[in-house]
């Protein structure tokens, strides 16, 4: 039973020839393309290795850069028995019988690295049971995941492991596997330079992607270079990396409302284009665009809330694809509109006194006094009405008669915001004239 999860040399089965990914996978760390901030010699993996060390990891990054690969090496360098398992498909009686097997391979003086695949997948309970495990020294846990861990793995995992973050290749990285690819294959691809350009932005940073697209062009027949419209008529670009659900999903939004925020229309267009491209609702999107217009351009433009929720309406009435042209507008209009987060922060700033002051009534003379009784308590005694007043303001108290009068709302010098700088400066001058006991 435990052959499931032990490893398994890379060997041709049944005379079949063994996929280039494979063949090209790294017999030593130093041949790992890509992720040189973890492996150099005064990189964390490489201070491990040299202090002859090595701690419980978690290892972060997208798809095609190396988490398996780096920890089977790391297995290899330290001597360890590398043991693979995926979340997916592993159940509680299959952890106990790894489990079992690591502490049996102990006693006989071999320690374990066991590598979890998509270890996010677990639930808690399943990774608490590694817990214990760890401790002892059973087992070395190294895991992979493309997901946020401080978002899916339990603190007692993360507080017992290091967490290594792997970069997505780069076009570099790319080219160097490209190179290393052609040279297992002894020969060049049939591509212009033009076309080799294309190849490689079609993995789109994913090694085994690229290595994938690779064999496929090398079982082409014919001897003339392909340009770029012919290589991509023979092959589809990758689907970009995007869970709506998941890290990606915050990471684009982020982005998003960042690029708004940041006065940057064609950022903004980028990154709105992305997350429609990897599948994202619109109308999460309509949401969202609307509260950046309230967050983030508030009374600085009042229009601006407007023309998201006409864009919004657009979208329910048109679908997709045309109606995503209106959030498209909506994103460029917010992107140069005059940015102010005046009333946000004075929201904030008032519910945080709301709470700390807690039950603390209004002041009587601005309460109503429907009965007799309330009249009598003084309800609404001393209440001077503003239209009656000089220049239309009475200048009373309304806070609570116990409380410091609070100054939340601090309007900028933005757009129509300025013109309500003005009318709140007037105001003050106004109150002050009216006395302290206004």
């Amino acid at each position: 039973m435990t052959d499931l999860f032990e490893n398994v040399s890379p060997t041709a089965i049944d005379g079949a020839s063994r996929p280039l990914a494979d063949r090209l996978r790294p017999a030593t760390l130093a041949e790992v393309i890509g992720q040189d901030h973890l492996l150099g010699p005064n990189a964390p993996l490489g201070a491990m290795l040299a202090a002859g060390h090595l701690s419980s990891l978690i290892l972060w990054g997208p798809p095609g850069v190396g988490k398996t690969t780096i920890a089977r090496l790391l297995a290899d360098e330290t001597d360890l028995h590398f043991v693979q398992i995926s979340a997916i498909f592993t159940g509680v009686p299959e952890l106990r019988k790894v489990f079992e097997a690591a502490r049996m391979r102990r006693q006989r003086g071999t320690g374990t690295l066991l590598f979890v695949d998509e270890i996010h997948r677990f639930n808690k309970a399943q990774q608490d049971g590694f817990l214990p495990h760890m401790e002892d020294g059973t087992i070395v846990l190294v895991g992979a995941t493309t997901e946020n861990p401080s978002f899916e793995l339990n603190a007692a995992v993360l507080s017992r492991s290091q967490v290594l973050v792997l970069n997505r290749l780069d076009d570099i990285a790319l080219t160097a596997m490209l190179t290393r690819a052609e040279s297992e294959l002894e020969a060049q691809l049939p591509l212009t330079v033009g076309a080799r350009v294309a190849l490689i932005n079609m993995a789109d940073g994913d090694g085994r992607a690229l290595l994938n697209l690779v064999e496929q062009v090398s079982s082409w027949q014919g001897t003339e270079p392909l340009d770029v419209d012919q290589l991509t008529a023979r092959l589809t670009r990758r689907a970009a990396q995007y869970d709506k659900s998941g890290d990606a999903h915050y990471n684009l939004i982020s982005a998003l409302h960042k690029s708004v925020r940041g006065s940057d229309p064609d950022a903004a267009l980028y990154w709105l284009a992305r997350m429609l491209k990897g599948g994202e609702d619109p109308r999460f999107l309509a949401r969202r665009i609307t509260r950046m217009a309230v967050e983030d351009i508030g009374l600085a433009d009042p229009q601006a809330q407007g023309v998201c929720l006409q864009a919004w309406e657009t979208y329910e009435r048109l679908g997709s694809p045309e109606g995503e042209l209106a959030l498209a507008q909506a994103i460029v209009y917010l992107a140069l509109a005059p940015k102010s987060n005046a009333t946000y922060a004075g929201f904030k700033a008032a519910m945080k006194a709301a709470a700390q002051t807690g039950s603390e009534p209004p002041p009587k003379h601005i309460l109503n006094a429907p009965t007799n009784l309330m009249k009598d308590q003084g309800y609404g005694s001393g209440y001077e009405y503003d239209h009656d007043a000089q220049d239309g303001f009475s200048g009373q108290n309304y806070f609570p008669d116990t409380m410091k009068r609070g100054i939340y709302y601090l309007p900028v010098e933005r757009g129509f915001e300025r013109e309500l700088k003005r009318r709140v400066d007037y105001f003050v001058k106004l109150r002050a004239k009216r006395g302290p006991a206004s």
